[in-house]
Formats: structure tokens, sequence, C-alpha cells
């Protein structure tokens, strides 16, 4: 009877060393580094250095239209915030009284901390809130 429990221990010990072996090697040693494949690169498109490659990219502009996104990306908010309107989540303010913590009991004086009533801001579905619902505080 005293047996099986210490084969099953022995071979569910023999199972787990193998699994720990190989942890030290999770990554290749014999590839190039990172600052190698790097330097390949800016060489490989004809700068030498990040200085080069700085200078390359100064006079570059990145998005000529993005003035013309502007009026656009504001609608879309009003839009969506217009369909799907924030539901009320108050800010929540508790005090926590002086306390002895930890066991060193150590002492911890009064202190007040705010959190919303709700986990995860929520929104409704269109149709669900009146046409005119409460704005979020966060809303500026």
């Amino acid at each position: 009877m005293r047996r099986i429990p210490t084969l099953l221990l022995l071979s569910l010990s023999i199972s787990l060393s193998g699994c720990a072996g190989g942890k030290d090697r999770v990554l290749p040693d014999d590839g190039r580094s990172i600052k190698r494949i790097y330097d390949q690169h800016f060489s490989d498109i004809g700068l030498h250095g990040t200085l080069a490659a700085r200078q390359a990219l100064n006079g570059r502009v990145v998005n000529s239209d993005a003035e013309d996104l502007s009026g656009f990306v504001r609608e879309a908010y009003k839009e969506l915030d217009r369909h799907f309107p924030r539901l009320p989540n108050p800010t929540l303010v508790m005090y926590v009284f002086p306390h002895l913590a930890g066991p060193e009991r150590a002492p911890i004086p009064g202190y007040a901390t705010t959190f919303p009533m709700y986990r995860h801001t929520e929104y409704a579905l269109p149709g669900e809130a009146h046409a005119e619902a409460p704005r979020h505080p966060d809303d500026n």
C-alpha cells in the first residue's frame, strides 16, 4: 500500500524534471544581434547611422491631407455620441478610517478615495436613451 504513493511521486518528479531542462535556451544565441540587423538595414537603404536617417526624414510630410480629416473626425464623433450616448457613471467617494495593517500592525492614517460606481463605461444603444443624454464628466 505504501509503495503506490512512492511510485506515483517518483514518476511525477521524473516527468516534471524533463520539462525544466530547456528553459535556459528559449531563444537561440547563434543569430545576428539586433544592432547588426539595424546597421544592415540602414546600409541597405543607403543611410549610415541614425543621424543620416533623421536628416532624410526631416523634410518629408507624412500625410499632407491631415487638415482635410479634422472636420470629418469631429463630425463622426458628434454622430457617434448622438447615437450611442454614454450612460451616467457617478463617482463615489469613500473614506477609509485609520487602521492597523499587516502582521507588523503598521498604523495607516485615514484617507479619502474616489472610484466610479460601475467598472466600465456603458453606452446606450440607439433609441434606448433620451435625446438629451447626460454628459460624462470626462467630456469637456
